[in-house]
């Protein structure tokens, strides 16, 4: 590139950013890390009746939270600000006074009533319905008089072209404008419209490039005819293709949540979202997943961003975030991990009592390789809290009740209870577990089994040594004998132990 790269994410404060929203902000974010430009971040709020206060804090926070930060803009400050569009309505007034006096732009006095008569009959012949331009060639006087009744909007002069879009995505797209027909650019209220407040924006922003979703395309030449109009350069622009749910329809709430922050309080690694969603539309051209952000930074290019929609696979989110969970520094998982062991009373106050930390980290894991999310650690884990334990699980009952529960339990308790050393690490634990292997006699499976379940009320987990470890000797011990000791029967009278 031989200019700065300047691109923008310019998103509507009216509600929780998506999945889309924050992969065309990921596609424009490695383009501009990759050549060395600008990120601009801009608050698109011309709907004042929908854009809160809120929200915009809601968006830089997300933002922050993902680790897609940026250079000028919203709550950053910059030298073309302002960064928020309900900030500039006097600028979009002084341009759209230009384009009138230019002859590119007109007022329009029609009601919605006669726009919607219009647009019937339009449909009546079965044409696409658009501005017939009636209101194009206004006298001063019939002006004048409707100026007294009615307050107008201003439409741009569309002229007759066809406009070329050399798209970095797509290819070349060509557009006929005699199907557009001349459309609004301030409202009566003396608001912009979409259309035209971006290419404002982008023209005073210095904006170089511009990368969206193809949904936007059919906006393209309305915008490229004003840059021209005005005399302004034209941003290159690169149209993505859409994401599908799996039933490849476009993607929305009927397919599940989509807002970032559900994907965030269900305990999901910002890595492994930015991992998965730069490989939603675009491919390092090899076979590689797991990808550092460095390495996607290098060698994302926009030649290899599909010219197709990609479907959105919760599954495979789920298993990059696994795989993150699974290498991730146990001081930070911890960290990320406790609002979910609020419910066991952990909290930051925990951490600060001698050992715990290094306890809970030992607890987290434990069980790290066994879960895609971090709240799915809350039920994993809810075993190693709490002096009781209720066998809950069937399968866990079943051993228990099986031929080999009682004498299992009853030779643990007998080998680990007469341990006359006050360790209790894995080599001990180990040893002694092949102890009570070895005195019964029985496959390992039918002793370990019994003993696992009394520990953890489940059959499945952590390896047997490593939850008696963080148990400890004494708790381990105790769980033995209260499921030899359990009131519903399942050995018969244990009162002796």
């Amino acid at each position: 590139m031989t200019e700065e790269v300047r691109v923008r994410f310019a998103p509507a404060p009216t509600g929780h950013l998506h999945i889309g929203n924050i992969r065309t902000c990921l596609f424009n974010w490695l383009f501009a890390r990759h050549y060395h430009g600008k990120v601009i971040l801009r608050i698109e709020d011309t709907d004042l009746a929908r854009s809160s206060e809120q929200a915009c804090e809601t968006i830089v926070d997300d933002l922050r939270w993902i680790g897609l930060d940026w250079d000028e803009g919203y709550a950053v400050g910059g030298p073309y600000g302002p960064y928020r569009q309900s900030e500039k309505l006097d600028d979009y007034r002084r341009y759209a006074k230009t384009l009138v006096s230019q002859g590119d732009a007109y007022f329009c006095y029609c009601t919605p009533e006669e726009l919607e008569e219009e647009r019937r009959a339009y449909l009546a012949k079965g044409k696409m319905p658009r501005y017939s331009g009636k209101c194009r060639n206004l006298s001063d006087d019939e002006i004048a008089r409707l100026s007294m009744e009615r307050k107008p909007v201003v439409r741009f002069r569309v002229p007759v072209d066809t406009v070329i879009v050399d798209d970095m995505i797509k290819g070349e797209i060509n557009f006929d404008s005699s199907t557009i027909g001349d459309f609004v650019i301030m409202r009566s209220d003396g608001v912009p419209t979409y259309n035209f407040a971006v290419v404002v924006d982008d023209a005073e922003m210095r904006v170089t490039h511009i990368i969206r979703g193809d949904e936007h395309i059919s906006n393209t030449p309305r915008q490229i005819m004003m840059y021209e109009a005005l005399g302004l350069s034209v941003p290159k622009f690169g149209h993505v293709a859409m994401i599908l749910g799996p039933d490849k329809a476009k993607l929305s709430k009927r397919h599940g949540a989509t807002s970032l922050s559900y994907y965030r309080e269900a305990g999901y690694l910002p890595e492994a979202i930015i991992n998965y969603l730069a490989l939603l539309g675009w491919t390092p051209g090899d076979t590689r997943e797991i990808m550092s952000l460095q390495d996607v930074i290098s060698e994302f290019s926009l030649d290899r961003v599909s010219k197709s929609p990609s479907v959105f696979d919760h599954k495979k989110l789920d298993w990059f975030n696994s795989q993150y969970i699974r290498v991730c520094n146990p001081d930070k998982l911890l960290d990320m991990a406790l609002p979910y062991l609020d419910r066991f009373g952990v909290g930051e106050d925990s951490l600060t009592e001698a050992g715990e930390r290094e306890r809970l980290m030992r607890v987290i894991s434990s069980v790290k390789d066994s879960i895609s999310n971090l709240s799915e650690i809350t039920e994993e884990v809810a075993f190693f809290f709490g002096d009781s334990l209720e066998i809950c699980d069937e399968s866990a009952k079943k051993w228990l009740e099986g031929p080999t529960g009682k004498p299992a339990l009853t030779g643990f308790v007998e080998v680990f209870s007469g341990t006359d050393t006050t360790e209790f690490n894995r080599e001990e634990i180990r040893v002694g577990l092949k102890k009570v292997v070895r005195d019964l006699g029985v496959g390992a499976r039918k002793v370990l089994m019994p003993i696992r379940a009394a520990l953890t009320g489940r059959t499945k987990g952590p390896e047997l040594h490593v939850v008696m470890e963080i148990l400890g000797r004494e708790t381990s011990i105790n769980r033995a004998k209260a499921a030899l000791l359990d009131t519903r029967g399942y050995f018969g009278d244990a009162t002796s132990l």
